[in-house]
């Protein structure tokens, strides 16, 4: 399994996904689920996968190729907004399902994939979709500013406590790595190293980009710093004054 975020904000993008792939408990490997298009001052595209990796790896590959869609072949270098990008990566699922599809079926295995594809393509304003896995999607929005995919229950609640499209990149960046931390901690098939992109709006490239590992400073700034404040938050807290002695 894996955990993907993206944030949504005005002053750009933040995605942020972790590499665990787990076929057991004793066969975890390291997989990159973040794929990347771009051309500096005409777009900038990020892309996270989550469920079969070999389902997704696929997905890309064909994009790389280019899909049928609209009477004509396109990638993702190609397609003139976001909105035909996010077209485009539910066509290849699709593609890819009529492909694959019954084979796993006849295998025991469904057709398990999704993923968030945020970017900008010059003309247009940000945007972030999550593609899922019969090909439809939906976009984040001013009420509900970011997208997950994979485990994504253990790291929503921060977000859903503080994120808003006026957060700031470097406050988005933080409170993505505070949700994958504490997903980390609550379930082991999610793991370091992590893979994070940053798109500053209107720069058409992608402004920032890293491999975290556990010895990443700032990382361990974070992950330390968070579970003492809620250690702190908690030890603050009243206690219940009807509990029986």
């Amino acid at each position: 399994m894996t955990y993907c975020v993206g944030l949504l904000l005005d002053e750009g993008l933040v995605m942020l996904s972790d590499t665990r792939t787990n076929a057991g408990l004793d066969n975890i490997s390291i997989f990159s689920k973040m794929f990347c298009v771009e051309e500096p001052g005409d777009r900038a595209l990020v892309m996270l996968t989550a469920g079969n990796l070999a389902i997704t790896q696929t997905v890309w590959n064909l994009l790389q190729s280019g899909v049928w869609i609209g009477g004509k072949q396109q990638r993702l270098t190609d397609v003139p907004d976001m909105f035909a990008a996010a077209q485009l990566v539910g066509a290849a699922v699709r593609e890819v399902a009529k492909q694959d599809g019954p084979s796993l079926a006849a295998q025991g295995f469904g057709f398990d994939c999704s993923l968030l594809l945020g970017g900008q393509i010059a003309g247009g304003p940000p945007r972030l979709f999550l593609v899922y896995s019969a090909g439809n999607f939906i976009e984040a929005t001013v009420d509900t500013p970011f997208l997950q995919i994979g485990e994504h229950k253990y790291g929503k609640p921060i977000l859903d406590r503080v994120v808003s499209q006026q957060t700031s990149l470097t406050e988005g960046v933080a409170l993505t790595l505070i949700s994958m931390d504490s997903t980390i901690r609550s379930n082991l098939s999610v793991g370091l190293p992590l893979d994070l992109a940053v798109v500053r709006a209107d720069q058409m490239k992608i402004c920032t980009r890293r491999r975290i590992t556990e010895d990443d400073p700032y990382y361990r700034t974070i992950r330390e710093g968070w579970s003492e404040a809620l250690r702190q938050a908690y030890h603050a807290l009243p206690r219940p004054d009807f509990v029986l002695a």
